[in-house]
């Protein structure tokens, strides 16, 4: 089984950073696309930041600039971090995994990239709330 385990949240004022974790166990991790996602409160979930397995990030459009997506493959461990964070970010952050990305490849071939639609596993989450 996938588990993944996310850390780091908690309270922040408003131009603040913060560092969120995800541990993860049960995938090919080196080599799976990994990803971070939020859902603010009265809100559809949404794709934070994606990495891949060579290190290729890809954020959205309210995150560039303020937040960094990265893994260290030693640990199985998957990092967000956050600066200049707004009242906005505010939200329940998850981090997920594509444990079937070796399957992607095989079909579409090794320059397939990671896409937000193909998460298979996700964590729990972690409560991040930003302050005016």
């Amino acid at each position: 089984d996938v588990y993944l385990v996310e850390s780091g949240g908690g309270s922040a004022q408003a131009g603040g950073s913060l560092r969120l974790s995800c541990v993860a166990s049960g995938l090919r991790f080196s080599t799976d696309c990994m990803g971070w996602f939020r859902q603010i409160l009265g809100k559809e979930r949404e794709e934070v930041a994606l990495i891949d397995s060579d290190g290729t990030q890809t954020y959205a459009d309210s995150a560039k600039g303020r937040f960094t997506i990265s893994r260290d493959n030693a640990k199985n461990t998957l990092y967000l971090e956050m600066n200049s964070l707004k009242p906005e970010d505010t939200a329940m952050y998850y981090c997920a995994a594509n444990k079937d990305t070796w399957k992607y490849r095989e079909e579409y071939g090794d320059n397939w990239r990671c896409v937000p639609n193909t998460m298979t596993s996700w964590g729990q989450g972690t409560l991040v709330t930003v302050s005016s």
